[in-house]
């Protein structure tokens, strides 16, 4: 018995029918690594699912979605010593990084079949406040698409860094986000008429996103502890089994006659399952013990994540 949590198994992906164009789009995510690939799907469904509570309609969701896919094929054409270091990259290394958006677009503006979805290579590191990169532009200049797929980004490369198991603990990674939402602390009263104070005025995040971000979050904590607890469930059942062997166990011990020690002996017969033993099952039962204490205790903690989730402010 094993249980295993995917946080992006729960997807409205599946409910789109891809036509071929949109597989041929999809297909080229096969180039990039394995680590690279995994966060494109990632960003992909979160940007599906915040696409959905937006209530955008199904054909931007859909358009939104494939940029999405594609937001990091420029990376193709990053040298893997740079893209797979472990450790911060240098300021030159870092402006090599940064050139994925640019080559991104040109890989797509050069395919008729990927030209469309370009935008989402172009704008996805590009910050309301005027900080990001390429161009550095600021919330008017910005596609909404890009601003959708820029936290939907920002959320699975933080969450895939610290390597999260579970989502408990992932209320940490939605505060450094709403760090990011927020407008620079040292604004001077002396420059609130310049432009550039106006742009200081606001994160790098758009808020509305953001908060809709928790919804999708929030929505797979639920879901995680709805797969948990029917794992949990299960053990119950299986302890419970144990137990009554462990019951006949000691009766048949404790039995005088021969035919009692039998029937004990035949109950327990009964109830044991394939690799279990009467030499065995105890330590079977144990083990079944603390898996049922270690997940009551972890659903105890996302429910107390959603908790905190919820009093998060943006």
């Amino acid at each position: 018995m094993s249980f295993e949590f995917d946080f992006y198994d729960k997807t409205s992906l599946k409910s789109y029918n891809l036509d071929e164009s949109m597989r041929y789009q999809l297909n080229m995510l096969d180039n990039l690594d394995a680590y690279t690939r995994k966060h494109c799907e990632n960003v992909a469904n979160l940007t599906c699912r915040i696409c959905e509570y937006l209530h955008c309609n199904k054909g931007f969701t859909e358009y939104c979605t494939i940029c999405a896919y594609l937001h990091d094929i420029g990376k193709l054409f990053i040298p893997p010593e740079i893209l797979q270091k472990p450790d911060k990259l240098t300021d030159e290394e870092y402006e090599v990084m940064k050139t994925h958006t640019t080559i991104g677009y040109n890989i797509c503006m050069k395919d008729l079949k990927l030209r469309p979805y370009a935008a989402g290579a172009y704008y996805h590191h590009e910050a309301l406040n005027g900080s990001g990169y390429p161009q550095g532009l600021t919330k008017k200049d910005i596609p909404y698409e890009g601003q959708i797929i820029r936290v939907a980004d920002e959320y699975d490369a933080i969450v895939s860094k610290r390597q999260y198991k579970s989502h408990i603990g992932i209320s940490d990674t939605l505060k450094i986000i709403i760090e990011n939402t927020k407008p620079a602390q040292n604004i001077q009263k002396s420059d609130a008429l310049s432009v550039i104070s106006e742009n200081a005025k606001l994160g790098k995040n758009n808020p509305i996103i953001v908060k809709t971000l928790f919804k999708v979050v929030i929505d797979d904590i639920e879901y995680e502890i709805y797969c948990t607890q029917s794992y949990l469930d299960e053990l119950k059942g299986e302890i419970k089994r144990l137990t009554q062997i462990l019951k006949y166990k000691e009766k048949m011990d404790k039995a005088k006659k021969e035919k009692d020690k039998a029937y004990y002996y035949e109950g327990i017969k009964v109830l044991l399952k394939d690799n279990e033993t009467i030499e065995n099952y105890a330590s079977i039962l144990d083990e079944y013990q603390k898996a049922y204490k270690i997940r009551k205790s972890m659903i105890d903690n996302l429910y107390h994540e959603i908790k905190i989730i919820k009093s998060l402010k943006v």
